[in-house]
């Protein structure tokens, strides 16, 4: 039986040996010590025994037995040869009392390298070993910013506390993300019934992925499972067999794909001029036509219009809508739907709603959830920078308003000592920052801008520690708080023993943005796009599009009105820019060298602050709860607990 066993496992050799011929790869396993300075080896960390994955066994530490094996590890050499003799002792070995040796390797960059027992890793392989037992030297590489490193060191980081070592993504971030998903702590380690539990589950998804036709996808394994968790969440994964598995993959295969692309987000900047001539055509995306039936629109919100400022901003689009399309729409709203997220989506499609638009980030998962059960449904989602498939994200680019009101901040201080109090470490938000600091430098050479975050400390709490370190003139919260508090401070506001005086104030025009979204809408706009692009369709929409404004106080000065006003008509008209390089971050990096501006990918994904910002990004375990749950869904990355520095050596 060996020898069948062996000649089956030579002509594999073979027909893996001349693919690599064809196709201008070597026909022979790498070997560390080619690229690896052999130094290195000496000062490898030892993880001990340790059962490491068949499929990342991938090359040999010496040249010792490089012509003897293909790629694939497969045996090259012809029967009759000791080599041969010995292959087959261990594969009746393998066949009566199994192989207990383990093998010796070194672990570079998660891919394994022999040092001892090839003919083992050679016979487990043909036998599609899962996982084979080996002492393990782990080599780590140079720290640097090449994007595949920083990734090994994410890795390294969550190996540490979970002991996997077989989970792969392609993009950064994604352990944090993952580690989050399973419901832990950035540092909380897993006990060992949880890793067996993990472990189980992913290889029945991995063959379930793969049956749906996942092995042709660039993307890993662990990015399809990170999707699926982000849509039906782990608990229902551990509860869920293969055949369902694969009809869940199947409705989301979309979402799955877009892990595949480099760039998987499209920003809308602004509404289309063009409209369509079959306005009112009832012709929903995904859906079928429904004529003469009134257009049922759902709003969900995370609190309540009696409580919340931002959510009686959303109220009152939805208010807007009801007045400009009449009886043509039909809305309606659920508050505090972060009490039962998913309850109350499949509440609000049950009750007819077509078109539903979840006003937080909050809200994603459940958004996403439910676009991918009901394709029938277009699904909406008020955040930024999310790479999903079956929802649209929107938002405004308040980081316009927020310029000149640095430039007005800038233009009326006398000491440049400008606050500036931020919400969360978010995607946008760290772009308002910059560009309100950036503004302030403009008109005034000496501005500083003192940073403190309503996240952490509270907003009245933040804008008191500046107020207390000498600073008066002061940008806060960008929605009206909705009870008169004279504590709470809002837009651009001077503050002096205890007073508040509004100088500008930013505004959102939700109103004239859901009206505009509903028109894209009804004059199949959105269907199209959906169609036309293979991409996660963003809303970033600003000043140019009437969805966000500035209003200024009687108080202000008109020369400064003038300058605010002409920075306004520049942005407007794309004249002007709040982001033209170069210029310097806190660390001292130059961004850009030629005079342009950034794009909106570059500004969506800041996660650095200019040089006259005195302050800094929090990190994830300073923030309040909401803070953490908010940054949970839309943070970016440098606000997550980055536990890859912590990473041994």
């Amino acid at each position: 039986m060996a020898d069948d066993y062996y000649k089956e496992a030579l002509k594999l050799a073979q027909k893996e040996y001349h693919h690599c011929v064809a196709h201008g790869m070597s026909p022979c396993l790498p070997v560390l010590d080619d690229f690896l300075p052999s130094e290195k080896s000496t000062m490898g960390i030892e993880l001990g025994l340790v059962q490491i994955p068949a499929e990342f066994i991938v090359g040999t530490k010496t040249r010792g037995r490089v012509n003897a094996f293909a790629p694939n590890f497969m045996p090259m050499l012809e029967e009759g040869t000791e080599f041969s003799d010995k292959w087959k002792r261990l594969c009746e070995a393998h066949l009566t009392e199994g192989i207990r040796d383990p093998i010796k390797v070194y672990e570079y960059m998660n891919r394994y390298y022999v040092e001892e027992g090839n003919k083992r890793v050679s016979v487990l392989k043909y036998f599609d070993a899962l996982t084979i037992a080996a002492n393990v030297t782990r080599i780590m590489p140079e720290k640097s910013d090449a994007e595949d490193v920083e990734l090994y060191y994410e890795f390294v980081a969550f190996n540490k506390v979970s002991g996997i070592n077989f989970l792969e993504f392609s993009k950064k971030g994604s352990f944090a993300e993952m580690q989050k998903a399973l419901g832990k702590e950035p540092n909380e380690e897993w006990d060992e019934d949880e890793q067996k539990e993990f472990s189980a589950i992913y290889y029945y998804f991995r063959k379930a992925y793969n049956q749906n036709g996942g092995e042709k996808l660039a993307s890993t394994v662990g990015d399809a499972m990170l999707t699926y968790i982000k849509v039906y969440g782990y608990e229902e994964l551990k509860n869920t067999d293969i055949s369902d598995i694969k009809k869940n993959l199947n409705r989301m295969w979309e979402e799955v794909k877009l892990q595949d692309d480099e760039e998987p987000i499209e920003i809308k900047t602004d509404p289309s001029e063009e409209k369509k001539p079959s306005m009112f055509s009832w012709i929903l995306p995904l859906a079928i036509p429904i004529p003469q039936q009134v257009l049922k629109v759902a709003f969900l919100y995370d609190g309540t219009p009696e409580r919340s400022g931002w959510t009686n901003e959303h109220e009152e689009g939805r208010l807007h809508i009801n007045d400009v399309f009449g009886e043509k729409i039909e809305t309606s709203a659920y508050s505090n739907a972060m009490d039962n997220p998913s309850e109350v989506m499949a509440k609000a499609i049950e009750n007819g709603n077509k078109v539903i638009f979840a006003t937080s980030p909050r809200l994603v998962q459940a958004s996403l959830r439910a676009a991918v059960e009901h394709p029938d449904v277009v699904i909406m989602n008020c955040s930024l920078n999310k790479s999903h498939r079956y929802i649209r994200s929107y938002y405004t680019r308040m980081y316009e308003v927020k310029f000149i009101l640095g430039a007005i901040a800038g233009s009326l201080s006398e000491t440049g000592k400008l606050g500036y109090v931020g919400d969360y470490p978010i995607y946008g938000q760290i772009a308002g920052i910059n560009a309100f600091a950036l503004g302030a430098q403009m008109v005034n050479r000496r501005a500083k801008v003192q940073l403190e975050w309503a996240g952490v400390k509270g907003a009245h709490e933040a804008a008191q520690a500046l107020y207390e370190r000498g600073v008066h003139i002061i940008s806060s919260h960008d929605t009206a708080p909705f009870r008169k508090d004279k504590r709470s401070n809002y837009g651009l506001s001077y503050i002096y023993k205890g007073e508040n005086e509004m100088l500008a104030i930013p505004v959102w025009k939700w109103g004239v943005y859901y009206e505009e979204l509903l028109k894209r809408i009804f004059d199949r706009t959105v269907k199209e796009e959906y169609k036309n692009s293979s991409k996660a369709l963003n809303y970033y929409w600003g000043m140019s599009a009437g969805v966000v404004d500035i209003e200024y106080s009687n108080s202000l000065p008109v020369p400064t009105r003038k300058l605010a006003d002409l920075l306004k008509e520049g942005i407007i008209h794309d004249i002007i820019s709040p982001f033209v390089t170069p210029f310097t971050t806190q660390d001292g990096r130059i961004i850009g060298e030629d005079v342009k501006a950034l794009n909106l990918e570059q500004i969506i994904s800041m996660d650095y602050l200019v040089d006259n910002v005195e302050g800094t990004i929090p990190r994830y375990e300073e923030l309040t709860p909401m803070g953490k749950a908010t940054v949970d869904t839309a943070g970016i990355e440098k606000s997550q607990d980055n536990a890859s520095e912590e990473a041994e050596e």
